[in-house]
C-alpha cells in the first residue's frame, strides 16, 4: 500500500472509549447488543423492501440502500472496537488503519448523498404528487444511487491516497476508537498542508452541499404544506416526510456539533461521544424510525411473520 521508506510506523494504537477498566464488560455487552440490533434491524428493513410488492417504490429503494450503508458504516468501526475492549490489545496495523479510514469516509459520504436523494424524493411526492411516478422514474433512482456510490468512493480515495504519502514517526497513539483522518494528520511528521487543503472543498461537496439541498427541499415542502387548507392534509404531508426529517436532524445535528463547533481539544471525550452517536446509535435507530409509524412497513412485517408462521406449521405437520 505504501513505500517502506515513507513511514517508520507499522501499526497504530487506538486509545478507545473513555471508560474505566471495571466498566469494560458492561460497555462491551452494550455495544455488542447495539451492533447486532443495527445489523438485524437493517437487514430486516432490506428484506421487507425486497419481498413486499407495495414497497417497490423509489422511497424504499433509497431506504434499502441507506440500510445497507448503515450496516457497513457500523461494521467499519464497531467490531474492531469490541475486539479491542475484549482483548485489551489496542493496536491496529498501518494498512488496516488506512483501510478503516477509507471505508469510514466512504460510508459517511454515502449516507449524506442517500439522505439528500431521499429528501428530493419527499419533495417530489409532496410538491408534485401528480407527476411523482413520471419524475421519480427507475432510471433517475438508479442514477442517484449510482452517483452517490461513485462520488463517495472518489472522495474517500482522494483522502486515502494523500494520507499514504505522509510519514509517521514516533507517536502512534490515536486518541479515538477508530482511525479518524483528523487524528492521523496530527500524528504525521510530514507537511499536511495539501491534505488539509483538500479537506475543506471535499467537506463542502459531500456535507455542506447535500445539507443545503435537503434544507431547500424541506423549505419547498414547508411552503407547500402551508398552502394545504385542511388539517388532515397537513398531517398526511408531515407523516410522509416525518421519519426522514427525524433521521436528518439526528445525523446532521451530530455532525454539525462535532465538526462545525469542535471543542478546543479535538481528542476530548465529547468528540468521542459524538462519534459514537453517529457511527453506532443513529444506524441502530434508523430501522425503528422508518418502521414504527409506517403502515406499509408494518403491513409488510405482519405479512412476513404470517408467512414464517405458516411455513413453520407446515414443517411441523410434515414431521
Amino acid at each position: 500500500m505504501r513505500p517502506e521508506n515513507q513511514s517508520s510506523v507499522s501499526h497504530f494504537l487506538l486509545r478507545g472509549l473513555p471508560i474505566r477498566p471495571e466498566q469494560q464488560g458492561a460497555f462491551f455487552a452494550l455495544f455488542l447488543a447495539m451492533y447486532l440490533t443495527t445489523v438485524l434491524g437493517n437487514l430486516l428493513l432490506i428484506l421487507l423492501s425486497r419481498l413486499d410488492a407495495r414497497l417497490h417504490t423509489p422511497m424504499y429503494f433509497f431506504l434499502s440502500h441507506l440500510a445497507c450503508s448503515d450496516i457497513c458504516f457500523s461494521s467499519v468501526t464497531v467490531p474492531k472496537m469490541l475486539v479491542n475492549m475484549q482483548t485489551q490489545d489496542q493496536s491496529i496495523p498501518y494498512a488496516g488503519c488506512v483501510a478503516q479510514m477509507y471505508f469510514f469516509i466512504f460510508f459517511t459520504d454515502l449516507d449524506n448523498f442517500l439522505l439528500t436523494s431521499m429528501a428530493y424524493d419527499r419533495y417530489v411526492a409532496i410538491c408534485h404528487p401528480l407527476h411523482y411516478m413520471t419524475i421519480m422514474r427507475e432510471g433517475l433512482c438508479i442514477f442517484l444511487v449510482t452517483g452517490s456510490w461513485l462520488l463517495s468512493c472518489a472522495n474517500a480515495l482522494s483522502h486515502t491516497l494523500l494520507l499514504t504519502q505522509l510519514s509517521f514517526c514516533d507517536d502512534n497513539t490515536i486518541p479515538h476508537f477508530f482511525c479518524d483522518l483528523g487524528a492521523l494528520l496530527k500524528l504525521s511528521c510530514s507537511d499536511t498542508s495539501l491534505n488539509e487543503l483538500v479537506i475543506f472543498p471535499a467537506g463542502l461537496a459531500v456535507i455542506t452541499l447535500p445539507l443545503i439541498c435537503i434544507l431547500i427541499s424541506y423549505g419547498r415542502i414547508g411552503v407547500t404544506i402551508l398552502k394545504v387548507p385542511s388539517t388532515k392534509g397537513i398531517c398526511k404531508a408531515l407523516s410522509t416526510c416525518g421519519s426522514h426529517l427525524t433521521v436528518v436532524s439526528l445525523y446532521y445535528g451530530t455532525i454539525i456539533w462535532l465538526y462545525l463547533f469542535p471543542s478546543s481539544n479535538t481528542s476530548s471525550d465529547n468528540n468521542i461521544i459524538a462519534s459514537v452517536m453517529y457511527t453506532v446509535v443513529i444506524p441502530m435507530l434508523n430501522p425503528f424510525i422508518y418502521s414504527l409509524r409506517n403502515r406499509d412497513m408494518k403491513g409488510a412485517l405482519e405479512k412476513l411473520i404470517n408467512r414464517v408462521t405458516v411455513l413453520c406449521h407446515d414443517v411441523r405437520s410434515s414431521l
